[in-house]
């Protein structure tokens, strides 16, 4: 055990110290940059060097981890900053509009695809990566519905792209609409852009009240995972037949009992936490160390993020499939604007 240890320890620690080299960088720079912030150029650095210099696979287990692990211990942290005056801003509103934003994503997601003449499968994938917190959940339904490798890493590819554009162009859109207003500018990024570490990067371009209010939003769509799940396994996926018709097709590999969905360890965390905050007198000194290991686990989160988007992936998708994921871009980015004049 203590060798398979060392040998995943070897094969992450190049990516992972890359990543953690371009977050402190970023930082460095944001100093002298302060309109830009350390997150966004944290990403801009990343997308350069991972598309030349660093353009290797013997960093990608490092920076997988970097995006991944590190991003979610970050957010498990920002159970202890947040605290019940800022979910109260919230509240059942906006879980009312992250349940409809998603709603209606899947629906016109997939309508757009099959009128594209995509593939059932691709369509649900494509729907459930928009709609709510993009790989994760291509990976969660993905065995749920039976789709094959090829399926799930065209939506992976064209949902981090779609989520890579809405990053950047969502905080200059809060500002023409809301003036950056906490409350409709967290809704609008936190119920829109795919990947929770987009989110993140989104929001931290606007503000620290921002973030925290977009988080609450992407975790409410995150946990919705298991609902969404739920219902495509009752789907008939099958491309001759309706989609909401028993199928009259059963596979072997229907026959085998479904992998079990689970709420995901750091959405148990962070509530962990956000309680423990709530209920007990912690100490300034845990509450400010908290929120600064978070953002330093979230900056080389995102310098990991830059590091992965691959402009060869975009070219190799093809056109089609990249104006499929810019229409479902669009199409989110409405809706949002529409529930958030409606709700808020």
């Amino acid at each position: 055990m203590l060798t398979q240890l060392k040998k995943k320890s070897k094969l992450i620690l190049p990516g992972l110290f890359i990543s953690i080299i371009v977050s402190i960088f970023s930082q460095y720079l944001a100093v002298f940059l302060p309109t830009m912030g350390s997150a966004l150029i944290a990403i801009f650095i990343g997308i350069l060097l991972g598309n030349t210099l660093l353009n290797k696979p013997s960093l990608n287990s490092g920076t997988k981890f970097s995006e991944k692990t590190l991003l979610e211990l970050s957010i498990v942290l920002n159970g202890l900053i947040l605290n019940f005056q800022i979910i109260k801003q919230v509240g059942s509103i906006g879980f009312i509009f992250i349940l409809l934003q998603m709603i209606a994503t899947i629906f016109i997601t997939y309508w757009i695809g099959r009128a594209m003449k995509f593939n059932k499968k691709f369509s649900l994938l494509m729907g459930a990566g928009n709609a709510v917190c993009g790989s994760s959940a291509i990976g969660t339904v993905s065995p749920v519905i039976k789709a094959n490798d090829k399926d799930k890493g065209m939506s992976i590819t064209a949902v981090n792209i779609v989520g890579t554009f809405l990053m950047i162009l969502l905080p200059l859109i809060s500002s023409v609409l809301y003036h950056n207003e906490a409350v409709q500018t967290s809704a609008l990024i936190g119920g829109t852009v795919q990947s929770i570490g987009q989110v993140i990067a989104s929001a931290k371009l606007v503000s620290g009240e921002v973030t925290n209010l977009a988080i609450v939003f992407k975790l409410m769509r995150v946990l919705l995972i298991v609902a969404v799940a739920l219902i495509y396994g009752k789907l008939n996926v099958n491309e001759e037949e309706p989609l909401f018709s028993k199928t009259t097709v059963v596979s072997a590999a229907d026959k085998n009992p479904e992998k079990s969905i689970g709420i995901p360890w750091f959405i148990i965390g962070f509530f962990l936490l956000f309680i423990l905050r709530s209920f007990t007198q912690l100490p300034q000194s845990a509450l400010h160390g908290a929120e600064t290991i978070s953002n330093q686990f979230e900056i080389a989160a995102l310098a990991a993020i830059g590091l992965r988007v691959n402009f060869s992936d975009i070219i190799k998708e093809g056109p089609k499939t990249m104006l499929y994921g810019l229409l479902i871009g669009l199409f989110q980015v409405i809706i949002a604007v529409l529930l958030i004049i409606w709700l808020f």
